[in-house]
């Protein structure tokens, strides 16, 4: 998908559909819609900057007793803890900073890598 604002709602689509086939409850595919969210957002907005020349591949895989989705954009990566705690007192006002805490809230397992060719990929794991 290009790096645009709305590829994240285009990925949000794809992953409903596919957690819907996939049979995972009401909560769980709500907690799956929003790491989803979160992590195209974060893969336009901070990986790619807005850089339609670079795109946000999204992959849905079914694995037994669990689903698995990983997304990756082309910048330049991030470490994810030098991202400052959404939870400490002087960040609870800012208006940014929590998608790391809700993807690593709603799934079960969320591995942050370097791709070898460039870019962050963030693999997310929801167990059935």
């Amino acid at each position: 998908m290009p790096s645009r604002i709305e590829a994240i709602n285009e990925a949000a689509s794809a992953a409903a559909e596919f957690v819907k086939r996939s049979g995972l409850d009401e909560d769980a595919a709500y907690g799956v819609d929003m790491a989803v969210r979160e992590a195209v957002t974060n893969a336009v907005m901070h990986g790619n900057r807005q850089d339609e020349a670079k795109t946000v591949e999204v992959s849905l895989k079914s694995l037994p007793g669990a689903i698995e989705i990983t997304v990756r954009d082309q910048g330049k990566g991030f470490d994810t803890e030098s991202v400052p705690d959404p939870t400490d007192p002087q960040n609870l006002l800012k208006t940014s900073g929590r998608g790391i805490l809700f993807i690593r809230t709603f799934m079960d397992e969320v591995e942050w890598s370097r791709h070898p060719q460039g870019g962050t990929v963030i693999r997310m794991t929801k167990k059935k």
